[in-house]
């Protein structure tokens, strides 16, 4: 049979179980863009939704992408910022590039608006694209690069992979992502966690990767802003406290809980940032005084639930600070209660303690209440209770 008299080559088959992941990418870019047909089951529907915002926004799959850093006074602007989730973010993804060193992966965190606030060192695999892209101060979210794991992860909440051709930008095709969302103690999200590769297909689940790190991000975050309440650490094992695995919440002065992190909603079935009215005795079996009273006693004691459920649990007042708190007047300074004492202190730090000490009596050990009595924080409270060995 000659050259001219060869049959055309067979087309794509139309099942996706019958066809590669490349092959259904093709197919599903074939169906959309030039027919204009929705390819359903041949991409996930984060990413069609990620092609059909890009499509709105009028910007063509052909078109040239460069990754170019914001203006400096932006960059400085998203880095003062985000500090607190940079500092939270550092030895996680130190530890992240570590782990991923051998698989010429690179690691990016950006904030909520997708500029690039921590990046990974280059690797042997790292081609054009990556070695532009991965640099602090470069905008990565959908508006600027089209459709990728961090755009799409921040619009749907959730671990996202965008792999090859899944990105809108043909010229983009060489890359593959994955991303999962860091969120703050009100749920929001402020950061996405990006592993990337250009040296192909990852060989690993990397979007379980970014959720574990993601999850130790978010973990430091919401520990290092408890600042001014009682942290609560919790697990079915205390071998789990310190790990991604492990639950956390805040527990104020007035003794109701104030938010969740993931595994502790998953726990107690619950959202991340509760009603206004859940009170800590409801949830642990626990009031604010016998919290209180672990965080003195300083280590995991197992605890049964109103549920049944048995938990070892933790408490422990301002972990993870190291600044002392800006704007709050100082103990020294406060003001007397309604009923001075009759006889001289010897000290001021005595008469810190008597104050503090009556105003706790009159409020039956709330300390809330007493903190408005004397005009401070909570916080001031807490610490001079937990220096003096109340706490």
């Amino acid at each position: 049979m000659s050259v001219m008299q060869q049959p055309p080559p067979a087309p794509l088959p139309s099942n996706p179980f019958y066809a590669s992941r490349q092959d259904r990418v093709a197919l599903a870019r074939e169906r959309y863009f030039e027919r204009g047909e929705r390819p359903s089951g041949l991409v996930s529907e984060p990413v069609l939704q990620s092609w059909t915002r890009c499509l709105g926004a009028s910007r063509s799959p052909d078109e040239k992408i460069s990754f170019d850093p914001v203006s400096k006074i932006r960059t400085a602007t998203l880095l003062t910022h985000n500090r607190a989730l940079i500092e939270a973010a550092r030895d996680p993804i130190a530890e992240l590039e570590t782990v991923i060193a051998g698989s010429q992966a690179r690691a990016m965190l950006t904030c909520s608006e997708g500029v690039v606030l921590i990046a990974s060192r280059p690797t042997p695999g790292d081609g054009p694209l990556l070695l532009t892209a991965a640099r602090v101060g470069v905008n990565i979210a959908e508006d600027a690069v089209g459709t990728g794991a961090p755009g799409v992860a921040v619009r749907t909440g959730e671990v996202c992979h965008v792999r090859g051709g899944e990105h809108f930008f043909r010229c983009l095709a060489s890359l593959h992502c994955a991303a999962a969302p860091v969120r703050d103690a009100s749920g929001r999200t402020v950061a996405m966690l990006d592993l990337s590769s250009e040296a192909g297909p990852f060989r690993f689940d990397a979007g379980a990767m970014a959720h574990m790190y993601a999850t130790c991000i978010e973990n430091r975050l919401l520990v290092g802003a408890a600042r001014m309440h009682l942290l609560l650490r919790f697990q079915s094992s205390r071998s789990m406290f310190g790990t991604p695995l492990e639950g956390l919440a805040a527990v104020d002065g007035e003794g109701m809980v104030r938010w969740f992190n993931g595994v502790g909603a998953q726990l107690f079935d619950c959202p991340r940032r509760p009603a206004e009215g859940m009170a800590a005795e409801e949830v642990f079996g626990l009031g604010l005084n016998q919290l209180l009273e672990l965080a003195h006693h300083g280590q995991a004691r197992p605890q049964m639930l109103p549920t049944g459920l048995t938990l070892w649990m933790e408490a422990r007042l301002d972990e993870a600070s190291s600044q002392v708190e800006e704007g709050l007047p100082a103990i020294e300074a406060l003001p007397p209660p309604a009923e001075a004492p009759s006889e001289a202190p010897s000290s001021l730090g005595e008469a810190s303690r008597e104050l503090i000490e009556q105003a706790l009596a009159r409020c039956q050990g709330n300390i809330s209440q007493a903190a408005r009595m004397l005009g401070v924080s909570r916080g001031l409270l807490y610490r001079r209770l937990r220096e003096w060995g109340r706490a």
